[in-house]
């Protein structure tokens, strides 16, 4: 306990930083949504003439899907925490672990009375917790803001499919960051690489989506199985994507445990 509680200090500030920022962005979205209604004859207008496809990567397949106070949200905010969100996932799980030997404070952690397994599941924990607190906030910013800005019924249903999917996305990149920081031989901290690899994996989709002959690329990509169409009938949880996500999730959690516990740790 007491190492789940100095590693939630430790985070805590980067914890309500990142908090600050997606809650500033969220409401900042949503309060153009009144405008945008207001406006909507005109801005409709003017988006005919974006492509089609710059569009789809947002999950509008039609310009309509804007005027739902859930399809806007999913449009733009979404966005704001699938990406944020994933790579402050990834970056608090990539360092957790390596932290300990750059800040040369490994041999300090490992006079204590506690095993590889001890400290390993201490810190997963902490990983687990901060990306739900982010995502438990988010969610209840966003269903705060929806309920201002409604002009009729809120398809509750959808927008909590939506944020169970962003919240499996942040995990997914949370157990990749884990496994990546117990790949590394030297010590050192691997942020710039961890935000690069969620760019390039969001640049994959984004592409895949805008251009039909390399559509098939997308499915390299974890966004690809995180739905945003909230809008579209047919709109759920789709097995396949809960399986990829908890499955390779559980997957890198256990290679990234199997690998710490026989890793040579730098003191």
């Amino acid at each position: 306990m007491n190492l789940f509680l100095k590693e939630m200090k430790r985070n805590s500030v980067s914890l309500i930083s990142w908090l600050i920022v997606i809650i500033v962005l969220i409401s900042i979205t949503m309060a153009v949504y009144p405008t945008f209604m207001a406006n909507q004859s005109k801005i409709m207008a003017l988006m005919t003439i974006v492509p089609k496809g710059a569009l789809q990567f947002k999950g509008i397949s039609n310009f309509t899907d804007l005027l739902s106070p859930v399809g806007f949200y999913a449009a733009n905010n979404v966005i704001y925490m699938m990406v944020l969100g994933s790579i402050y996932s990834i970056i608090l799980a990539s360092n957790i672990i390596l932290s300990e030997e750059y800040n040369k404070t490994a041999e300090y952690l490992l006079t204590w009375p506690v095993s590889r397994n001890e400290i390993f599941i201490n810190k997963t924990a902490v990983i687990l917790l901060n990306i739900l607190l982010l995502n438990l906030t988010a969610c209840a910013a966003g269903l705060i803001w929806l309920e201002l800005v409604k002009t009729g019924p809120l398809n509750f249903v959808a927008f909590m499919i939506l944020s169970l999917y962003t919240l499996l996305l942040n995990f997914f990149f949370g157990a990749a960051g884990l496994l990546i920081s117990t790949l590394i031989k030297k010590a050192k901290p691997i942020t710039t690489f961890s935000v690069g690899l969620v760019l390039i994996l969001y640049f994959i989709e984004t592409i895949s989506k805008i251009t039909d002959g390399i559509s098939g690329i997308g499915y390299l990509s974890p966004f690809r199985y995180a739905r945003i169409d909230a809008v579209s009938p047919d709109y759920g949880l789709d097995t396949l994507n809960l399986l990829y996500f908890i499955g390779l999730s559980l997957l890198f959690g256990v290679l990234a445990w199997s690998i710490y516990k026989r890793k040579d740790i730098f003191l």
